[in-house]
């Protein structure tokens, strides 16, 4: 990414699959408020930079999205959120919630896989989720907070370094997900034809992008011929330690 004192003119490259649930656009705006801070040697709070980022795309580009993704790229590694009404903070007008830092090396091996030949742009699944958690939907409400109690179990197993009871967690989030939402056919085949091979799969994101666990070295190398054969990709992500 370059910027030109001149014209200001930002100019950016990516590989990240688009519309597939990978967070791309949050991350080039992440990426832009870095530069930004080092060219006009300006300090945001680490701590509200995700929400900084978030107000960007709501305000700017009217985009639905929540904070989860913008953490994951402010703080890199392995994050645990709690966006708990208690934790709420505000600093310089900006809500923050507790953010802690995990050790990766607590993560069992992790596969990450996209489809190559179907996409879907985040505000589909995003826009209909908020407005049925906003009207109430008993469904939708519910399922929120069972998700936010698997996070803080995920939290507990990862320092127990509990494997199987992870994989577990993985697999019960998604299925949370599938009972409150109509996903398309070919998101939950991914899902499906990584269970099938032994491995756990959640969604990545929104929608098109899964992630998951895997035993071992065999287990991946079905993980990869069997998500190949629906269309996807597979690869192994590398999450760096960055306390």
């Amino acid at each position: 990414m370059a910027l030109h004192d001149q014209n200001f003119t930002i100019r950016y490259h990516t590989n990240i699959p688009r519309q597939v649930g990978l967070a791309g656009s949050s991350a080039i705006i992440t990426a832009t408020l870095r530069c930004l801070m080092e060219f006009y040697a300006v300090d945001v709070p680490l701590v509200v930079q995700p929400s900084l980022v978030l107000s960007v795309e709501r305000d700017e580009l009217r985009v639905a999205a929540g904070l989860q993704d913008r953490v994951a790229q402010t703080y890199e590694g392995l994050v645990f959120m709690d966006f708990g009404a208690e934790h709420e903070r505000q600093l310089h007008k900006l809500r923050y919630y507790q953010y802690e830092p995990l050790d990766p090396a607590l993560l069992p091996p992790l596969y990450l896989a996209y489809h190559h030949g179907f996409s879907e742009p985040t505000e589909v699944f995003h826009n209909d989720a908020q407005e049925r958690f906003r009207r109430g939907d008993a469904d939708v409400v519910n399922g929120m907070r069972r998700v936010a109690d698997l996070a803080a179990s995920a939290r507990q197993v990862l320092l127990d370094r509990d494997a199987g009871r992870l994989s577990r967690l993985v697999d019960e989030n998604f299925d949370v997900r599938r009972a409150i939402f109509t996903l398309p056919g070919w998101q939950v085949q991914m899902v499906d034809a990584a269970r099938a091979c032994g491995a756990s799969a959640n969604f990545a994101g929104s929608g098109g992008a899964i992630v998951g666990t895997y035993d071992d070295e065999r287990t991946f190398e079905r993980l990869q011929d069997a998500l190949l054969a629906v269309g996807s990709r597979v690869i192994k992500p590398q999450i760096v330690d960055r306390s």
